[in-house]
């Protein structure tokens, strides 16, 4: 007996899609999801961009969450939304409440030698500092993708924030 495509996946995030307000711009829903640890990687913050990128690296973890239930068009919408910079992959993480392992998907930075890639990116600093104007260039996205011809989302982020450095400006 053949078996079916996966109707539904777990989604590990850990950076802009930790803010149940980005997820709902993009999904418009807000999915049930768990607290959960992703072993052996490192959340780098990347020069010139508000959001993080993930690495494999030994003895590092990330602490983020399982996005739960996520569809087929969900999951498309995220690959789109994620774009080239990224590659979905299929990991192992721990969910905090009850250190249970799930297979799940993430996004891992494709330039693994990208030398924009430094320190470590926070959550509760990007949600002061950024989260704003990443939520209007998020929904700009979402809008974006309804039409016939939509931008990617880098070329999306890089138009929307052009104009935000060009409005402060004298």
């Amino acid at each position: 007996m053949a078996s079916s495509p996966q109707s539904v996946f777990n989604v590990f995030v850990y950076g802009s899609l930790l803010a149940d307000d980005i997820v709902r711009a993009l999904l418009k829903r807000v999915p049930p999801s768990n607290p959960a640890i992703l072993h052996n990687y490192h959340r780098f913050s990347i020069k010139g961009r508000v959001y993080p990128a993930i690495l494999p690296v030994e003895n590092k973890r990330v602490n983020g969450k399982v996005l739960l239930d996520i569809t087929v068009p969900e999951l498309n919408i995220l690959d789109a939304f994620e774009d080239v910079e990224y590659e979905r992959t299929t990991v192992d993480v721990s969910l905090t409440d009850s250190s249970k392992t799930l297979q799940v998907e993430t996004y891992v930075w494709v330039n693994k030698r990208d030398p924009d890639l430094h320190g470590e990116w926070h959550f509760e600093e990007w949600k002061v500092l950024h989260k704003g104007d990443f939520l209007k260039m998020t929904m700009g996205f979402s809008e974006e993708m309804e039409l016939p011809e939509s931008k990617t989302r880098v070329a999306t982020y890089e138009s929307f924030y052009a104009q935000e450095e060009n409005k402060s400006k004298p």
